[in-house]
């Protein structure tokens, strides 16, 4: 049943207009009167919510030019009302804490389906938060175990050099040149790193660095 409201004002923001446009079909499902912006890079999101009064913007949280987390501050600067739901393939689990901290009133994954899609919008409107069980699970126990806020927190500072060094392209004798160590001891600290991360690729890796160390 459609939302009996004025209209609301979206800004989509992704860098495949599939996507923005599957998101919009729905949102046109939930909203009677709903006008829609769109953004392919974060360049254009930060230009549309200076020229208008955005109510909610939905937002990847990667883009061509950049992390949109580092934007999420400034949003909320420029149009401290707007809401903002990450609508993201990365892992929940992993990531959502950190947007919400930056900004972000909701997070959702795009392996959602389309209930908990709309629920999400929907919420977002009428609460003005969406968190899933999950997040809420994390944001409760956040208070007492900070690392979720961070997970590179984990790691030593010898292990956050060498994480580093992998993010920036480098192989294990690269690195092993680079620190003056054995490329075993370089595949130790890999093996290392990588459990407490939680992740098994350096493709993950990359992801982890570019949301919470700015690389």
């Amino acid at each position: 049943m459609k939302e009996k409201q004025k209209t609301t004002v979206f800004l989509l923001g992704d860098d495949h207009s599939i996507v923005r446009q599957g998101v919009q079909i729905i949102v046109e499902e939930i909203f009677e009167h709903a006008f829609f912006f769109h953004a392919s890079t974060l360049h254009q999101v930060i230009l549309k919510v200076k020229a208008h009064d955005i109510d909610i913007a939905i937002l990847d949280a990667q883009f061509p030019d950049g992390n949109c987390i580092s934007i999420l501050p400034e949003i909320k600067q420029l149009v401290p009302d707007c809401k903002i739901l990450i609508f993201t393939s990365y892992e929940e689990e992993k990531f959502a804490l950190h947007f919400v901290e930056a900004g972000a009133d909701g997070f959702l994954s795009k392996l959602s389906d389309e209930s908990e899609i709309k629920q999400a919008i929907s919420e977002i409107y009428a609460k003005g938060k969406y968190f899933s069980p999950l997040t809420k699970k994390l944001l409760s126990i956040k208070e007492y175990n900070p690392i979720l806020l961070n997970p590179f927190n984990l790691l030593s500072e010898r292990e956050m050099q060498i994480a580093e060094l992998y993010a920036k392209g480098l192989g294990n004798l690269e690195i092993a040149n680079a620190l003056n160590v054995r490329q075993n001891t370089v595949s130790t600290f890999k093996k290392r790193i990588f459990e407490k991360l939680n992740i098994t690729t350096l493709v993950e890796l990359i992801e982890l660095m570019k949301t919470y160390k700015d690389f």
